[in-house]
């Protein structure tokens, strides 16, 4: 199995986070090839960050799942891990590629889901709560969110907040369990990739991580071999004139495009 996990921040330093969590999660005989975001912004906080994430997402998609005269990999992938909470650019792009896409944020989710009634989210700041929740309402699990605390001081290094904030993380962790009467708690977002393993034991519920989710139900997804979306909600766009999209972008729209139309019925 082959997945393609890719950062939609532009930061080396959390890609390396990224990387070193997905690969102790993986199993054995699975490949990983670990992507950083070509543009954007150093994390994604906002709506409108992740708008310009999701782009940046789609292309590397697109450059993975078209073949060799487009630019493409040689060597088909079996499934994509969007490793961004808030997953940027979700659910469309489970639009663009045959393979399943998945999210960090709806894997942890359904890791959470599985394991307890009511989540909290532990975040890296303040101003990311907001698309958080619409995050967790999109999924339908509003109902069961406890809370999400966050840690509201001045980042000094996206690379770094693991080792800056791990107390204030832990603390947060334990009053979501004791004031916010969480079952289970997310350590939310690529930056705190990790930092689950080391805090289990000393948060008394179950701790979900990001990361290791997003790799563990893409395996599972990809495992089912339930087939491709040709139709309903997450079929490939109709065909129609478009401009400007990079030659990997409009190759990999024209795939999805054409496998959608060779799978349609035919009319009676």
């Amino acid at each position: 199995m082959k997945l393609l996990v890719i950062n939609p921040n532009i930061s080396d330093d959390v890609t390396a986070l990224i990387e070193s969590e997905a690969r102790r999660s993986a199993s054995p005989g699975s490949e990983l090839l670990v992507r950083t975001a070509g543009h954007g912004v150093e994390y994604i906080e906002t709506r409108f960050e992740s708008l310009i994430a999701a782009g940046a997402v789609a292309e590397i998609i697109a450059e993975h799942t078209t073949g060799p005269a487009a630019g493409g990999d040689a060597d088909p992938i079996d499934g994509v891990v969007v490793a961004a909470f808030g997953d940027p650019g979700m659910p469309a792009l489970k639009e663009l590629a045959d393979v399943p896409v998945i999210g960090i944020t709806e894997a942890a989710l359904c890791a959470a889901a599985l394991q307890g009634h009511r989540f909290s989210i532990i975040a890296i700041s303040d101003r990311i709560r907001p698309w958080y929740v619409d995050c967790v309402e999109r999924f339908g699990l509003g109902g069961r969110l406890a809370s999400i605390r966050s840690i509201n001081e001045t980042l000094n290094a996206i690379g770094s907040v693991q080792q800056d904030f791990k107390e204030t993380l832990l603390a947060l962790s334990q009053r979501a369990v004791a004031e916010d009467g969480a079952d289970v708690v997310i350590l939310a977002g690529a930056p705190l990739a990790g930092l689950a393993r080391e805090l289990r034991g000393q948060i008394p519920v179950p701790v979900v991580d990001g990361i290791s989710a997003g790799i563990r139900m893409a395996e599972a997804v990809v495992g089912l071999q339930s087939g491709p979306h040709r139709a309903g909600a997450f079929a490939p766009p109709p065909v129609k004139a478009r401009k400007g999209l990079s030659e990997n972008l409009d190759a990999a729209l024209t795939a999805a495009q054409t496998a959608s139309n060779a799978a349609a019925p035919s009319p009676s």
